[in-house]
């Protein structure tokens, strides 16, 4: 299941948005450039829990702080489709949660799921030497918001039946809550040792889960500020009936 876009307009060209994504995709970019060496960038800038949770460094950092690769980290990615499929996320979903609570709100918004991300895959994993890199943490917050302030809002998605595809508009609410159950089976299943990878699925639940527990507290004070009233749902009122 892949969203290719949803059906709410915004009110204003989302700044924040396009600022994050040509970010990440600069530092991308830059990665390739580096050729052989792009293993050692992603280490040097990714978030590696045992140096965060043991203070010590694992890896030549060049005098960059352990806890800074907790911001660097979140601009870093391992490949093509790890960076393609985070900023297609990040366009569908976030331009309609920059739109609800403004600017400046969402720039604090990203950055502060971001951090969630990094302390829930820490907290399931402080003992890692892995690096950890990418905006998928920061991302999955905005997926939590926008499934409690666009509940309805449809989205356009491609859906994968064996050698078959197929695009489908499916509610939002759909979309999101199969993402996230994914994002939860997986991690269970990674505990147990059922699976193995390199997703840190308990930074998708981190950043998510302090998406859905923030949202309102970012859009006090606003209005529902999209002209599809209907799919909106106001932070002092609730939902909106259709």
């Amino acid at each position: 299941m892949l969203p290719l876009k949803d059906n709410i307009p915004t009110i204003r060209f989302p700044v924040i948005t396009v600022m994050l994504i040509v970010a990440n995709v600069a530092v991308f970019l830059y990665e390739q450039s580096l050729g052989p060496v792009m293993d050692r960038f992603m280490a040097q800038y990714g978030m590696t829990p045992y140096e965060v949770t043991h203070g010590v460094t694992l890896y030549p950092r060049g005098g960059l702080p352990i806890l800074l690769t907790v911001f660097t980290s979140m601009f870093v990615h391992a490949g093509w489709l790890h960076v393609g499929g985070n900023m297609l996320f990040l366009w569908i979903f976030g331009n309609n949660v920059e739109d609800s609570m403004g600017r400046p709100r969402f720039i604090a918004f990203y950055l502060l799921c971001g951090l969630a991300a990094t302390a829930a895959q820490i907290a399931v994993m402080p003992s890692s030497p892995i690096p950890n890199v990418g905006a998928s943490g920061a991302i999955a917050g905005v997926l939590g918001a926008y499934l409690l302030l666009f509940p309805r809002a449809r989205v356009l998605t491609l859906i994968f039946l064996g050698i078959f595809v197929t695009f489908v508009e499916l509610p939002a609410v759909a979309v999101l809550v199969f993402w996230i159950g994914i994002q939860v089976v997986s991690g269970a299943l990674g505990i147990s040792g059922a699976t193995s990878g390199g997703i840190a699925y308990f930074a998708h639940i981190g950043g998510f889960a302090l998406g859905l527990l923030t949202i309102r507290m970012f859009t006090m004070g606003r209005s529902c500020v999209n002209d599809k009233q209907r799919y909106c749902r106001s932070a002092r009122t609730g939902p909106r009936p259709l």
